[in-house]
């Protein structure tokens, strides 16, 4: 019998050895979730293709939901790692645009893991799923360092987050089918020109 997901905090790996056996089992979850979507992963199966125990995994992702908005925020680490502030000459916004434009199409081709990742992320209680409020905070903090915006007001926080929130919304339509890509493209750059002209540093 499936075993029913508590809701709790998931415990946090303390030692080396413990951080790896969590990449170990982040990287089984994006593997399977790649094949067989959501649905059908099960967590057994993500045990044994990470060669951990059961309880093992259920200490570290107490729910699907967690292991899914955990890989989801491994993936929004690597985006953080391309923000850079903005060069001289360089227009910030149009650097933004471009980074959530690949970071789209990347995460467009393997369209049955970014689901379950977005779907996970949606259903993410902030109490009980820690990954969440840290995807939040470290795509704003991106976004921010993009726009070379040091000390952001309470307004440069809420465009940015509605630039966030909008393009999760984009990802959603395209993966059910409602936008194309070049969609996406176009929406990008509408929602960043329109939203980010507001920004407290523009020019």
């Amino acid at each position: 019998m499936p075993r029913i997901a508590e809701a709790r905090p998931a415990a946090e790996p303390s030692s080396q050895e413990q951080k790896a056996r969590q990449r170990r089992i982040l990287r089984a979850a994006a593997a399977l979730a790649t094949e067989r979507g959501f649905d059908r992963v099960q967590m057994q199966d993500v045990a044994k293709e990470a060669g951990v125990a059961i309880a093992t995994l259920y200490r570290y992702f107490p729910s699907k939901t967690h292991l899914f908005t955990a890989v989801l925020a491994e993936q929004v680490e690597q985006l953080d790692a391309l923000a850079r502030p903005p060069r001289d000459g360089q227009d910030p916004v149009g650097a933004v645009r471009q980074l959530l434009l690949s970071s789209s199409r990347k995460l467009l081709s393997r369209p049955l893991l970014a689901s379950a990742m977005l779907q996970s992320n949606v259903q993410a209680n902030a109490a009980t799923v820690n990954e969440a409020i840290r995807i939040d905070k470290t795509m704003q903090e991106a976004v921010l360092r993009m726009l070379g915006i040091d000390r952001p007001t309470a307004q440069d926080v809420r465009l940015v987050s509605l630039v966030i929130e909008c393009w999760y919304g984009m990802l959603s339509s395209a993966l059910n089918g409602r936008l194309s890509m070049a969609d996406v493209e176009v929406e990008i750059h509408l929602a960043c020109d329109l939203l980010l002209a507001a920004r407290s540093n523009a020019p």
